[in-house]
């Protein structure tokens, strides 16, 4: 490629290396690259979050609604039927021992039609249920299919209503069931609140001998037989309240523990998505600097290329402008003119030096050397430049040695490089800082200015070749900067907020 075609390049696409790395579109096809557009990334947490709590909600809530409901019918069935069959052991140990048996050796039968035995019955019956939480007891006569007896006389003579408990009972078998007030407001779940009663069935059974006779038979061989059923209701609220209650604790525990597993998984996955973004977030990174090694290395090839067609004519420039401006026969104007072409030579020779340092590869002279030591000259070089505007470097490596296994020239240029664009930022008197702090295995450096800042937008391309903000520049001094550091195998970055000046921290390995 001619030195021609390269500046026609240049000028026909200038904006190229103002929109560094988005101008490359722009250059010829041989040095396109392709670039997958950024994917959103999937939120793992909030899909989890909405997910397993609709799915947590949906599994346990009938779970722990089988549990508890399960809980409470065991309970209810072992409390009311120990407590129905205990009522019932009494009453017929009542009513055999102190009635049927007293009425027999006296009147012979039993006849609750009459007032005296009707009144000995009501005497035994209220004995036996005193201090109890039974409201009414009555005696059905399955013969008479009536009620025989009440603790209340308004049901006295009632025709029996034969229900399913209650042929049950003539058969022999207590049972019995819960009477609630109107329905449950949580349908399974029970409500707490109101009178809960139950109303049992309880068979009044006699012995009688199978064989004629008895004193020869064994209890094993005698058959009850039903004279009487007891309908007997009891008021159980207090008692069944309890139950309910613990209905609910088991309720409220297990909802609780699914709760606490929702937020453990929930822990777990949202750590999992911040591993997951970080460890995308480092293959974006790793990706964004493959894609720029790319397009610097075909970039560089053309830099290249130009570069050296550019020093030898420039060579011949600056040579032919020294001669002019040496000859007798030249008048003042022309040697004002030999100048002015031999300074621009210089300039535009530094210019293509830049060019060639970013294009090709080098290698690091590493040799032991003083990190302060370094610093120092810089400050030193540029001493007329700071004073001229006003401006203190201050640092913290007095009487320090720091040492270090670096390449000295590549960290001189890194350093001058910074503290020229600190000197630049600071429109008048103002400050620079240069702070060195010994970590692990590493030296921390912070260079600080109280300069104008940097505004956000520029701060994204910052790093980007042949950007610049400044009127005369290549726009190449940073990027320099960043490959001489990463050669180091260390890191840096830039901080500020547009008018608060700037800070470039410099993570650097001592290489022991």
């Amino acid at each position: 490629m001619k030195s021609e075609e390269f500046f026609r390049t240049i000028g026909n696409n200038a904006d190229i290396f103002q929109n560094f790395p988005s101008g490359l579109s722009k250059l010829p096809s041989r040095y396109h690259i392709n670039i997958k557009p950024e994917i959103k990334p999937f939120r793992l947490v909030k899909y989890f979050a909405v997910t397993s709590f609709i799915v947590l909600i949906a599994v346990s809530f009938p779970f722990v609604l089988f549990i508890s409901q399960g809980a409470k019918d065991i309970l209810t069935k072992d409390y009311f039927e120990d407590y129905r069959n205990m009522i019932g052991e009494n009453l017929n140990n009542q009513f055999w021992n102190y009635f049927a048996m007293p009425v027999a050796n006296v009147y012979g039968q039993i006849e609750l039609g009459n007032e005296s035995q009707q009144k000995l019955l009501d005497e035994t019956i209220k004995f036996a249920i005193r201090g109890s939480n039974i409201e009414l007891v009555k005696l059905h006569s399955p013969l008479d299919g009536m009620v025989v007896y009440s603790t209340d006389p308004k049901f006295f003579k009632e025709k029996t209503v034969e229900t399913p408990e209650y042929k049950k009972a003539v058969n022999g078998e207590s049972s019995s069931f819960l009477i609630t007030e109107g329905k449950d407001l949580w349908g399974e779940i029970g409500k707490i609140g109101g009178e809960k009663k139950v109303r049992a069935y309880i068979p009044v059974t006699q012995w009688v001998a199978s064989d004629e006779e008895e004193n020869e038979t064994d209890n094993e061989d005698n058959e009850p037989i039903v004279i009487g059923v007891f309908e007997v209701t009891l008021d159980m609220t207090e008692q069944y309240n309890s139950i309910l209650k613990l209905q609910y604790f088991i309720f409220g525990v297990s909802f609780f523990i699914m709760v606490l597993i929702f937020f453990a998984l929930l822990f777990i996955v949202h750590n999992a998505e911040e591993i997951i973004q970080k460890r995308a977030a480092e293959q974006k990174a790793l990706e964004e600097q493959l894609h720029l090694a790319e397009r610097l290395a075909a970039l560089g090839q053309m830099v290249a290329g130009v570069s050296h067609e550019i020093k030898n004519p420039l060579g011949i420039i600056q040579s032919t402008a020294e001669l002019l401006a040496g000859m007798n026969q030249a008048d003042e104007r022309q040697k004002r003119l030999s100048l002015v072409i031999k300074e621009e030579s210089i300039r535009l020779n530094n210019v293509v030096a830049e060019f060639l340092d970013f294009a090709r590869p080098y290698e690091l002279n590493i040799q032991e050397c003083r990190l302060d030591e370094i610093i120092r000259k810089n400050i030193s070089f540029l001493s007329q430049e700071l004073d001229k505007k006003g401006i203190k470097v201050k640092d913290n490596f007095e009487g320090r040695e720091l040492k270090i296994h670096a390449d000295p020239e590549r960290l001189y240029r890194v350093f001058m490089n910074l503290i020229l664009n600190s000197i630049q930022a600071i429109e008048e008197s103002g400050e620079i800082r240069i702070m060195i702090h010994e970590e692990k295995d590493v030296y921390l450096i912070v260079l600080e200015d109280t300069g104008t800042g940097i505004e956000k937008e520029t701060m994204k391309k910052i790093f980007n070749p042949f950007f610049t903000t400044k009127e005369k520049g290549s726009g190449l001094g940073l990027s320099i900067v960043r490959n001489i550091i990463e050669g180091h195998e260390g890191t840096i970055s830039i901080e500020s907020d547009d008018g608060a000046g700037a800070r470039v921290i410099i993570r650097l390995p001592r290489r022991k």
